[in-house]
């Protein structure tokens, strides 16, 4: 309980200093964290390869570390300093975190500029898009399908009807900003998504979109 609220406590001083990249007062509920790890529940038998892009203090990661296995890869991109030391310290001292501590690795930059070796099965993303400017949400996404194997899956989640309400009571610039994020995500959903779940319990409901990369056929 202390560690809960020590975290959440981390997560509400990110949020007054780095609105734009923190995205939400409360960090995600435990029912949003499944839900959107529900495909990685189910992952083959094969080792794997997890990204999570902006685990924050690790409500998504709680719930990934109790999916890998021994030979899975699990790579953490994160930009803020005050959330890395949070997960960094969660692995040390968490019994779920450090069984799978030498599997993790924490990259502290842009998701944009993450360099890796190999792709992803799973690509789980906690970053708040709606916050970001179109040019940096295309650039986001073009660079999760570079990252994903063919037929990987990509989960990330959106607050339930904030773009549609944004994008009709916002005014001027911030409202053609909010349409061109809906343009742009949109694009990608209609092409690749598989699944859209609902969660209420969560602060605010939510949504979590499944997107899944396409297979390369002979």
């Amino acid at each position: 309980m202390l560690k809960s609220l020590r975290n959440q406590m981390v997560f509400l001083n990110q949020f007054g200093k780095q609105f734009e990249t923190t995205g939400s007062l409360i960090a995600s509920s435990r029912f949003l964290a499944k839900t959107i790890t529900r495909f990685l529940s189910a992952r083959p038998d094969q080792s794997i390869r997890v990204l999570e892009c902006g685990p924050g203090t690790g409500a998504f990661t709680n719930q990934i570390v109790r999916h890998l296995r021994p030979g899975d890869v699990f790579d953490l991109v994160e930009l803020n300093e005050s959330f890395v030391d949070v997960l960094r310290h969660r692995f040390q001292s968490e019994q779920s975190w450090n069984a799978v501590q030498d599997l993790s690795t924490i990259h502290e930059v842009p998701v944009q500029d993450f360099q890796t070796l190999g792709n992803y099965d799973f690509v789980i993303s906690g970053l708040p898009l709606n916050n970001f400017p179109p040019k940096l949400v295309a650039e986001i996404m073009e660079v999760y399908f570079q990252l994903l194997k063919p037929g990987g899956m990509l989960s990330y989640f959106e607050y339930m009807y904030i773009r549609p309400v944004r994008s009709s009571v916002t005014p001027g610039a911030g409202g053609k900003k909010i349409r061109e994020i809906h343009r742009i995500v949109e694009s990608y959903l209609s092409k690749h998504r598989v699944a859209r779940d609902s969660v209420l319990l969560n602060a605010p409901p939510a949504w979590v979109q499944h997107l899944q990369a396409e297979i390369v056929t002979g």
